[in-house]
């Protein structure tokens, strides 16, 4: 039987996504929701009776020297979160009003400050936000039922150490957070991939929307020709050179980049996937995304092809913490090498960080019809790199490897990046489906594990 890579690649189930209309605004605005730092609850739970650390503490004093602290981790992380709350709760009945201020709250911080808190903790599981306990050396034992609650699936995280400082690492995590839950996501598909978008919905909060062809191409046509025009001569003249593509179709390319942007800012959108290679070949998209996707990218939205929401998800969670574009990609297999070549025809150019340094790109076409516009971007050669896919909500796949070079090759899709792993072999033939990997320069394996446990998903590494 033959496959198509898009039929592998959308081998997770789906049903129908329910549009909505949302009134216009600036999608690179720091007034949007999905741009904004994290709301982070803090508590302090204590006892009413102390007799650990100390019989005679001074609660008081405890809680005003832990807000200074506090206000300090603050301070060095105001682009990650905004701390709101503060309150001690010492008897189990203080909980539930707690808890019923929550408001817009991302996550909770909670700091226990004595031992004895069993009588808060019944209540205290109930509250189902995403919860952070930092326990210090010699303040209490909530580490224990944290532990075991973690254990059972909810979704919580701890650390215990002296030095505040360890609460930086999780500042990006809370931000991620409140990013899934106040993104939207266009999808643009002929296939059914409501049931998928509902379950993503549920864990995350992410608002997903189905979007017509016909709606793309009126944006296209409200494009302002000229203005297409100078971006596609800015676009030629940042490029090595132009290779298959006619000035007409890099023109198209940059005319669907101006109404992909509209759309997003019509509707209040930071994200967009389209079945790209379906839709071109029915002739229902007047020009390939390539581009425009990796001007997206670039520009800390999100473009991702061939209508892939498990891709688009994994974007959404990895680069809202680490401010680094994701590149979409066929992972290739040479185990005779110990490597893995991850190729498409779509990429971004500051894969190191959004507004850092540029790779250098040649202008192609699209590689498996020789169609359009696409780039061959000479991504960055060496350095870790992590390598992500949502399998589903409730799981994330991952794997890290070691840049080592860019591949000139006529076989495969345009930008094509060797990386060194483990163990190619078992990763080749452990493979489970879907086909896209996403591909993060830098490591970040245990964030994403940390995450997981927030947000309540499986962490799997797959070498």
């Amino acid at each position: 039987m033959s496959i198509t890579r898009r039929q592998f690649g959308l081998s997770v189930g789906s049903t129908v996504l329910a549009p909505s209309a949302v009134a216009a605004a600036n999608p690179e605005s720091s007034s949007i929701a999905w741009n904004e730092p994290a709301v982070v609850r803090k508590v302090y739970l204590a006892t009413t009776r102390v007799t650990w650390p100390r019989p005679d503490l001074d609660v008081s004093q405890e809680h005003a020297e832990m807000e200074a602290r506090l206000a300090e981790v603050a301070q060095r992380n105001a682009r990650w979160v905004r701390f709101t709350g503060g309150e001690v709760l010492r008897v189990g009945d203080n909980v539930p009003a707690w808890a019923a201020q929550m408001g817009d709250a991302d996550a909770v911080l909670v700091i226990d400050l004595t031992s004895g808190l069993y009588p808060l903790m019944p209540e205290l599981r109930k509250v189902e936000t995403p919860m952070l306990l930092f326990a210090r050396p010699y303040s209490g034992w909530a580490y224990a039922d944290f532990a075991a609650w973690r254990a059972a699936g909810k979704r919580v995280e701890l650390t215990s150490s002296s030095d505040f400082g360890d609460l930086d690492y999780y500042m990006p995590l809370f931000r991620s957070i409140r990013h899934l839950r106040k993104s939207k996501v266009l999808v643009v598909d002929q296939g059914d991939q409501g049931e998928l978008a509902r379950a993503f919905t549920r864990r995350f909060g992410t608002e997903i929307q189905a979007l017509s062809y016909s709606e793309l191409k009126a944006a296209f046509n409200a494009a302002d020709p000229a203005a297409a025009r100078r971006e596609a001569e800015s676009f030629t003249r940042g490029a090595l050179k132009v290779v298959e593509p006619s000035r007409a179709e890099i023109e198209d390319s940059l005319r669907f980049y101006l109404a992909v942007r509209s759309l997003l800012q019509r509707e209040k959108a930071n994200a967009m996937t389209i079945d790209c290679l379906g839709g071109f070949r029915r002739g229902d998209l007047p020009a390939y995304p390539c581009v425009a996707w990796s001007k997206l990218n670039d520009e800390g939205l999100y473009g991702v092809c061939e209508a892939d929401l498990l891709s688009t998800m994994t974007q959404l969670l990895v680069t809202s913490f680490c401010g680094k574009p994701g590149f979409v990609s066929d992972p290739v297999f040479d185990v005779s090498r110990n490597e893995v070549i991850h190729a498409h025809c779509v990429a971004a150019t500051c894969l190191e960080g959004i507004g850092g340094a540029t790779s250098p790109y040649i202008i192609r076409s699209h590689m498996e019809d020789n169609k359009g516009v696409s780039m061959q971007v000479l991504v960055p050669a060496s350095g870790r790199v992590t390598v992500a896919k949502f399998a589903g909500p409730e799981k994330m796949l991952v794997s890290t490897g070691e840049a080592c070079g860019n591949v000139e090759e006529r076989r495969g899709c345009r930008t094509k990046l060797r990386t060194r792993v483990a163990d190619a072999r078992k990763l080749f033939e452990n493979y489970s489906a879907p086909l896209h990997r996403v591909i993060f320069f830098g490591d970040y394996v245990d964030r994403i594990a940390r995450l997981g446990r927030l947000l309540g998903y499986e962490t799997i590494a797959e070498i």
